[in-house]
């Protein structure tokens, strides 16, 4: 019958690499890896095709499209994660100097679904006194789940480009939009390292991004590949945390790695749903307060758990 075939869309983390290059295998399965970039394209082939038989997933993709029925089940393998009070930028034009300015305003975003846009209006909402329904919402795309319809307040651009969105004025602020190199594009908060430790000093939350997706057609015809899977997954990471502190050069994901590790202490990348789980179910009441999912969902019933 031959071993078992996995078509496989997973970006390279130090945690993911020994995965594709045959560094960890498991004698359940292969992976044939598909490289794809950017990496939300796996995102949206995946929601929209079912392309992968198993795929890197954003969180708040994933929860919407469970609530569309989408034909993939996640495993608590969290790719990755991450802080957000560095990502909001403002023109600094728009006579922004304190959150509660952005009151009334028009933020840009990739997509209202995406993932570090819920964390970061929620924390906005919840930490700085602002009304999220206020804002105008402006997006520089659409949405990976296609059935999704933005609620009111949210229009899209003609451009593309959150920067240039931002530079010209379209709007006052930006959400995820990456480094924009220009005097006029400013952070919002001059100390955001310190706002995320103290963050999840009060909070205990670690922002899940990324996690990993298995086709359901998959899990259904072998049960006990969840486990296989989740173990390999765990092995490589593992690995790779244990490997951090002989890193003589680490690479931008290794420091971005041990910055979360000093905030939140011991494994930076935990693969465990009882740990993560404050994580989850206050990121979900999050989507169904930002109107991504309607209604609450618990969160084992998103989650396929090894045997």
């Amino acid at each position: 019958m031959g071993t078992l075939k996995l078509h496989t869309a997973i970006a390279n983390y130090g945690h993911t690499t020994t995965l594709k290059d045959g560094t960890f295998t498991s004698d359940a399965f292969e992976m044939s890896h598909t490289e794809i970039s950017p990496v939300p394209m796996i995102f949206r082939r995946m929601v929209r095709n079912l392309e992968f038989d198993m795929a890197e997933m954003a969180l708040a993709t994933y929860i919407c499209s469970k609530h569309y029925k989408k034909g993939f089940t996640a495993l608590p393998v969290f790719l990755t994660r991450a802080f957000y009070h560095g990502g909001i930028i403002c023109n600094a034009n728009s006579g922004i100097s304190r959150p509660s300015d952005l009151n009334g305003k028009k933020i840009g975003t990739r997509s209202y679904t995406l993932t570090p846009g819920i964390w970061s209006k929620a924390i906005l909402q919840t930490e700085h006194n602002v009304d999220l329904d206020s804002i105008t919402w402006v997006l520089s795309g659409d949405e990976h789940v296609a059935e999704y319809q933005t609620p009111p307040g949210v229009v899209s651009s003609k451009n593309n480009d959150l920067g240039e969105m931002l530079l010209s004025g379209e709007v006052d602020a930006v959400i995820g939009a990456g480094p924009i190199e220009s005097p006029d594009a400013v952070p919002l908060f001059k100390n955001p390292d310190d706002l995320d430790a103290n963050w999840h000093k009060k909070t205990n939350i670690y922002p899940i991004s990324h996690l990993l997706v298995v086709k359901d057609e998959v899990l259904i015809e072998k049960p006990s590949l969840e486990s296989e899977i989740y173990e390999l997954f765990k092995t490589a990471k593992d690995s790779y945390v244990n490997s951090l502190p002989d890193l003589e050069q680490p690479n931008d994901n290794d420091m971005q790695t041990k910055h979360f590790s000093q905030i939140v202490g011991g494994d930076p990348l935990p693969y465990d749903l009882n740990d993560a789980y404050p994580t989850i179910d206050t990121f979900i009441k999050f989507n169904v307060d930002q109107k991504i999912i309607p209604e609450y969902v618990d969160p084992e019933s998103l989650f396929s758990m090894p045997k």
